[in-house]
């Protein structure tokens, strides 16, 4: 019989490289849209034939039973958030009602239609903020530091919460910094290998950053949509952490990526103080040994090759006129 997955976030950088993997192992792959994101389906131009696309919001849970009762998924897959952390401090409520309630509003909606479907939370590791040691394993204490990390954070606890309540197999992944050519243009990473692809083809000549001394843990994202799979089709039901084990400073990732295509960050770059976090999480780096030795996940896709990758892609992208 194939499987069916309900995707929330398909449009999404994880999304739609989770919505390929399913369909290359053969599943009936459903996404959730909100109306605003119709004309936003770029990521998914090459598989929408066959997709299945349903219109509902994380807001509305009347919407989110709908969908369920006409897809009857085997697995849902909740990746949709507002994931931008700097926007979480100007639009705080908004960003707890979609990454946090959303998430109770979605497992709701499951366990009400048919608490047997295998559910899947994209937590993340903004959860730990501060944290109290590192590497950061699945037992490490939370403490956020953003509107966004604390959503995240309640997102987490009460999937565990339907796990245990309600004897669910409600998992939560929580996701270490994952980037790729889909990234979106806000978040530091794109930001920097579209600005060096620019630069390159002379269409500007300066990029704006922050605190180049933040230190993270980013792998592919498509090896971690792997890491989600995995977790659904595993015996039982677990939260692990899924990361590459290896962090590395913003300055680090402009370094290689203006690098990459023979020019000095440093004749590039200019330090703007707005665009630093009101309360920074200086450094994170997951300990993914549990996932990796229980169900075999292992990242595949190095840090300088991952940077490489967006830059080479950014290049080819503006170079068509496309963007």
């Amino acid at each position: 019989m194939t499987r069916r997955a309900l995707i929330t976030g398909i449009t999404g950088q994880d999304g739609s490289y989770l919505a390929e993997f399913l369909l290359q192992k053969g599943y009936e792959v459903h996404g959730i849209v909100r109306r605003a994101s119709h004309e936003q389906l770029q990521r998914l131009v090459d598989i929408l034939p066959r997709i299945q696309l349903h219109q509902a919001d994380l807001l509305d849970e009347t919407s989110l039973f709908r969908v369920l009762h006409k897809t009857d998924p085997q697995e849902v897959y909740n990746l949709a958030a507002q994931s931008f952390v700097p926007i979480s401090w100007t639009q705080p409520l908004f960003t707890g009602e979609i990454t946090g309630l959303g998430v109770l509003r979605m497992l709701e909606a499951v366990r009400q239609h048919n608490d047997r479907v295998r559910f899947f939370q994209a937590s993340s590791s903004e959860m730990f903020g501060q944290a109290t040691e590192e590497p950061q394993t699945e037992t490490t204490s939370l403490s956020p530091r953003s509107p966004y990390g604390s959503a995240k954070a309640f997102g987490h606890f009460i999937t565990i919460n339907y796990r245990e309540s309600y004897d669910m197999f409600a998992v939560s992944g929580i996701l270490f910094n994952h980037e790729s050519p889909r990234r979106g243009f806000d978040f530091v990473s794109r930001k920097i290998t579209r600005a060096v692809a620019r630069i390159k083809l002379g269409q500007q000549t300066k990029v704006q950053l922050g605190n180049l001394e933040a230190y993270r843990d980013w792998g592919y994202a498509a090896d971690y949509v792997e890491a989600m799979w995995l977790m659904l089709n595993a015996e039982g039901p677990e939260d692990y952490v899924v990361a590459t084990g290896k962090k590395h400073s913003v300055r680090e990732l402009a370094e290689i990526a203006f690098s990459h295509v023979g020019l000095d960050w440093e004749d590039h770059v200019e330090i703007d103080s707005q665009l630093c976090r009101p309360a920074e999480v200086c450094a994170l780096r997951g300990n993914s040994n549990r996932i990796r030795t229980r169900l075999g996940w292992e990242p595949r896709v190095t840090f300088e090759a991952l940077i490489h990758m967006m830059v080479d892609a950014d290049l080819a992208t503006l170079a068509s006129g496309k963007i």
